[in-house]
């Protein structure tokens, strides 16, 4: 017999010790609810784990973004819903003045009004702002290198032969689309109107059997007009302003014709006056485009760029109404302020409903990521209970076993007796 190594009672221990130290895993792991609780329990797992949590929390801020965003857009969207109304109200005025039954007092006072909606288009431009950044005013719009004019076009015009128009196609033999004769004689009057910073230009000249289409980017028929100049391409009538930015835009371009009894020629009136702006005035600028981080990664953002939408870029500052042609006119060049204000509203539109799929599509990433992540680094509780019962049985054994191999010595006491 040996008493100076206990051989069973060093086993024992170890193993209890073991038994203890794995209890004591399943008792940490079960009051942290964590499979890992450091490196040591799996280290790849750690690893793969922590790089998941960042994923999540980022694709969680992301649609916090997202929401801001929203929330952005929907403070500009607001602004320009009133702009809206404003424009609405102008246009009621204009139509209003138009009408002859006025008295040019009548008109001086509708054109009170005008001028006060019109310094309330700009106020707007000016303070409607989000987190202290100016959302109307052009800041947020994309760079814009050099001052560009704007450019009208009217596609709606033909020769006599049904062919595209060209500079020297003379107006009396001027069809609309379907071939249909615009009924333009010699003996017309024609009338060009238009508004180039407030002031509303007119000019009007006779209808000679010669006077061709180029001539209706003149003063009087021969000088040319030195605010705008109308030239041939493709098959269009292209009107480009002749100064650049916004002040120096052509607006509510509209060519009238007349019989010798002064009444209007409305076919050829309409067709010729079927100018759409297909390139707006811009002054130039600094690019201040918002760019919104909706990914939990570098480079997953999107763009947003709002444009000027103060009285001067929607081409209604100034806007007068005073005089009946001036009324005219302003019908045409505040329909469009309004398509370009209903143009940047739907813009505003489309990206909000976009962000609102953004945010759900992040949702469902961040939840399944959680998911993927909780298989990993959470602890199953009734697997664990289970082992640690198991581990903490094993304890106790272990030290009733410890217990008796100790006792084992004490036998070669029966020797000495």
């Amino acid at each position: 017999m040996i008493i100076n190594h206990n051989i069973a009672a060093l086993n024992t221990h170890r193993q209890l010790s073991a038994n203890t130290a794995n209890t004591n895993k399943n008792i940490e792991k079960l009051s942290s609810g964590l499979r890992i609780n450091r490196a040591g329990d799996d280290a790849a797992g750690l690893a793969i784990s922590e790089k998941m949590r960042g994923q999540i929390r980022g694709l969680d801020q992301a649609s916090r973004n997202s929401q801001d965003g929203i929330s952005l857009i929907q403070t500009a969207e607001g602004a320009l819903n009133e702009t809206h109304s404003i424009l609405q109200r102008m246009r009621e005025l204009s139509v209003q003045s138009a009408n002859d039954t006025n008295t040019s007092g009548d008109r001086s006072e509708l054109q009170k009004e005008m001028t006060q909606l019109n310094e309330e288009i700009d106020r707007i431009q000016s303070t409607t702002q989000f987190n202290t950044k100016n959302l109307l005013d052009g800041s947020m719009g994309s760079a814009v290198n050099a001052d560009g004019a704007n450019i009208n076009k009217n596609a709606s015009l033909k020769n006599s032969l049904g062919a595209a128009i060209v500079s020297t196609t003379v107006l009396t033999n001027l069809t609309d689309k379907n071939g249909n004769n615009l009924g333009i004689t010699s003996n017309d009057s024609i009338t060009i109107s238009y508004v180039k910073d407030g002031t509303t230009v007119t000019n009007t000249f006779a209808v000679s059997a010669a006077l061709t289409i180029a001539a209706l980017g003149t003063t009087d028929g021969a000088a040319a007009d030195a605010n705008q100049g109308l030239t041939i391409s493709a098959g269009a009538a292209v009107v480009t302003a002749a100064n650049a930015g916004t002040v120096g835009a052509v607006n509510g371009l509209t060519i009238t014709i007349k019989d010798a009894s002064g009444n209007v020629r409305t076919a050829a009136t309409n067709a010729l006056s079927s100018f759409s702006e297909t390139t707006a005035a811009a002054n130039k600028r600094t690019d201040g485009t918002a760019n919104f981080q909706i990914g939990a990664n570098t480079g997953q953002s999107m763009n947003l760029s709002i444009e000027d939408m103060g009285a001067s870029a929607l081409g209604v500052k100034g806007l007068q109404i005073s005089t009946q042609s001036q009324a005219t006119v302003a019908i045409k060049v505040i329909d469009q302020a309004t398509q370009k204000v209903s143009s940047e509203r739907s813009k505003l539109g489309a990206v909000q409903n976009r962000l609102e799929h953004t945010i759900n599509n992040l949702g469902t990433a961040s939840e399944n990521l959680t998911a993927a992540e909780s298989r990993i680094r959470d602890v199953d509780m009734a697997k664990e209970m289970m082992s640690q019962t198991k581990n903490n049985i094993l304890a106790q054994a272990a030290q009733a076993m410890l217990a008796q191999a100790n006792q084992q010595p004490q036998g070669v006491l029966q020797l000495l007796r």
